[in-house]
């Protein structure tokens, strides 16, 4: 969504920019560049995972830049009283920041937020895509990963800083690992009054007694417990799943031959597009690439052969920003691992 006021001449001069042979955008870019995009990881301390993203901030990349912070968070429900889904289940929420908007109303605030909201939840939360490991108790317990997204800051492209964002907090996220125990009545001694009333006897031997929380050779788990401390854990499973989104910017149609969608729209360039094209693609190693989802934004139109050929080279695309965001979030993980140890050598 723009957030600047665009004249008309601007509009056409934007556009006569973008449709002219070679191509001239306000900040030097070719079509398919994206802005210097920054990626930290682990930035919220409470949270089991977290990403901080930012798409061109630069003087020379569209002042302040697209700014998103996402953060996961598990908390266990119960699913026999009916809280949570058994095996665990994803929850999304996008919170844009007022001062990213200060044009909007509050009603076309929440607008906003709940169409972002309704995107980013559709596609991490289907079953496809549900880790294996949020499960606890069967049938009794399971983990309900909490995905949060605030949007601090809006230069553009908005929808693709989410999408990477979030799939870095998601990377980073760590479960808990939890053990099964169950509690167990003491067995009464034989020739007891207890043993033969079916109640238990308070006046035991203490020697005959088994332990009331006995973790081994459990038939029927009621509980579990945590072996590690809350911010350890191991990786959600299938994170190599979770996918990116590319916007293809659609600029006025051209006589003069075939539409070539641009990348990265900036502010400017946003309120001069009359149609954008969201491609939610993965890459799961091993497998051909799945388009998760595909949106039209805005009152422009296309045919079914421009959305095919669109769909096409948007996955190439795609590809290229999956790719270098794997990339950034290993390294990312070597930098953490070598904070970790150094921290841990200096005590």
């Amino acid at each position: 969504m723009a957030s600047v006021s665009t004249s008309k001449a601007e509009i056409s001069y934007i556009q006569s920019g973008l449709l002219s042979n070679p191509p001239l955008r306000a900040d030097g870019r070719a079509l398919h560049d994206f802005r210097t995009i920054n990626l930290e990881t682990g930035v919220v301390p409470l949270a089991n995972g977290s990403a901080h993203l930012s798409i061109g901030q630069n003087a020379h990349h569209g002042g302040n830049g697209t700014e998103v912070l996402s953060a996961a968070k598990l908390e266990v429900e119960n699913v026999e009283q009916g809280e949570g889904i058994d095996g665990g289940r994803i929850i999304c929420t996008v919170t844009c920041s007022p001062s990213a908007y200060p044009h909007l109303s509050s009603q076309a605030l929440e607008d906003l937020q709940y169409d972002m909201t309704t995107i980013l939840h559709e596609t991490f939360a289907h079953m496809s895509l549900l880790p294996k490991n949020l499960g606890i108790l069967p049938g009794k317990k399971s983990w309900t990963l909490y995905l949060d997204s605030v949007v601090l800051t809006d230069s553009g492209n908005t929808y693709d800083a989410l999408f990477m964002a979030a799939r870095a907090a998601l990377w980073d996220c760590k479960v808990p690992r939890t053990r099964s125990v169950e509690y167990k009545a003491p067995t009464a001694a034989p020739g007891s009054k207890a043993a033969e009333s079916g109640q238990m006897d308070v006046d035991l031997d203490v020697s005959v007694q088994k332990s009331g929380f006995d973790t081994m050779a459990i038939s029927h788990a009621v509980d579990f417990e945590l072996p590690d401390y809350w911010d350890e854990g191991e990786v959600l499973d299938g994170r190599e799943r979770w996918p990116v989104c590319v916007t293809l910017n659609v600029a006025a149609q051209s006589t003069k031959g075939p539409v070539v969608p641009y990348l990265d729209a900036i502010l400017q360039e946003e309120a001069a597009t009359p149609l954008r094209l969201l491609l939610v693609l993965s890459f799961p190693p091993g497998s051909s690439p799945n388009l998760h989802s595909m949106r039209l934004l805005g009152p422009g139109e296309l045919d079914l052969s421009q959305i095919r050929d669109f769909v096409t080279s948007g996955e190439k695309y795609a590809q290229k920003v999956w790719e270098g965001l794997n990339g950034k979030l290993k390294e990312e993980d070597l930098r953490r691992g070598q904070k970790a140890r150094d921290r841990f050598a200096r005590r």
